[in-house]
């Protein structure tokens, strides 16, 4: 696994940090895993069979575009996987991801299940999240092998790869686009622009760590206002559609996107209150 980088963020997951490392350790090893820790935890790391290099990079809010770029200026690795710090990669991940950057130059995804409240607690096993974890209903994935996917937009960055050298030709992630929301759509886009295909490859997969979320993602509103409009004035039109519809039909933004997006007001403690997930919901 020579020259391979595992690049994930950390901000008061380390419960979630301490399984992503050891799916890694239960795996063939990558060269190294780089954490950059944006809430200044410092405490020490549990012994793994592969180095583990800790950025410090304290920020308000979720500056994950910006995170994302220290990360990978602090890798070695020809290749980068990107994990995002709430997936534990099965014992495939890192071999799977690699040798597919090997052999195509792109964007490649993985499947990730997801998982209910409590499944990665205690002494869980591979085969245990196998059996909780639920595939995600928009994205499909081959069984094998390397799909080509025609619509950038299906791009995800909770577990993907590509070749260092293709990562620093299309610019990393925008760091204008600051706080939740946009900046892996807009990488995957300008990465298609620049011939840099997403590809989804089969046989091996991430499973995602339940925690406390929002549907709609209200708690990020200004985050994904203030990001659509910069992903419009580059791209042309708006991402991140259903949740620009949702908030639209709770009222905070104007229906009518055609010129721009018109915010009418802010979320309530109690909207946002409302729209967290019940623990059995797993998306």
């Amino acid at each position: 696994m020579s020259g391979v980088s595992v690049l994930t963020l950390n901000k008061g997951r380390r419960p979630h940090l301490d399984n992503l490392l050891a799916g890694l350790a239960r795996g063939a090893p990558p060269d190294e895993c780089v954490v950059v820790e944006m809430g200044g935890d410092e405490s020490p790391l549990p012994a793994l069979p592969f180095p583990v290099r800790r950025v410090m990079l304290p920020a308000e809010g979720l500056a994950l575009a910006g995170a994302r770029n220290a990360a990978r200026r602090a890798a070695t690795g020809e290749t980068l996987i990107f994990l995002d710090v709430d997936c534990i990669p099965s014992r495939t991940l890192v071999t799977g991801l690699a040798e597919a950057a090997r052999a195509r130059d792109g964007l490649i995804c993985c499947e990730i299940l997801y998982l209910p409240a409590g499944a990665a607690e205690g002494a869980w096993t591979e085969a245990g999240l196998e059996a909780l974890g639920q595939t995600h209903p928009v994205r499909s994935f081959p069984a094998e092998g390397l799909a080509e996917i025609d619509n950038a937009g299906l791009f995800w960055s909770l577990a993907f790869a590509v070749r260092a050298a293709s990562f620093d030709r299309i610019g990393g992630f925008d760091e204008d686009f600051s706080g939740y929301g946009g900046e892996d759509t807009d990488l995957a886009f300008r990465a298609a622009a620049a011939g840099l295909p997403l590809l989804f490859a089969g046989g091996m997969r991430a499973f995602h760590q339940h925690h406390a979320s929002c549907d709609p993602p209200l708690q990020h509103f200004s985050d994904i206002v203030r990001n659509s409009r910069r992903f419009h004035a580059r791209h042309g039109f708006w991402p991140m559609s259903g949740w620009l519809d949702a908030f639209a039909g709770l009222g905070l933004i104007a229906p009518d996107r055609a010129r721009d997006l018109t915010v009418l007001r802010a979320p309530t403690p109690e909207e946002i209150a409302a729209a967290r997930l019940a623990p059995e919901r797993v998306f």
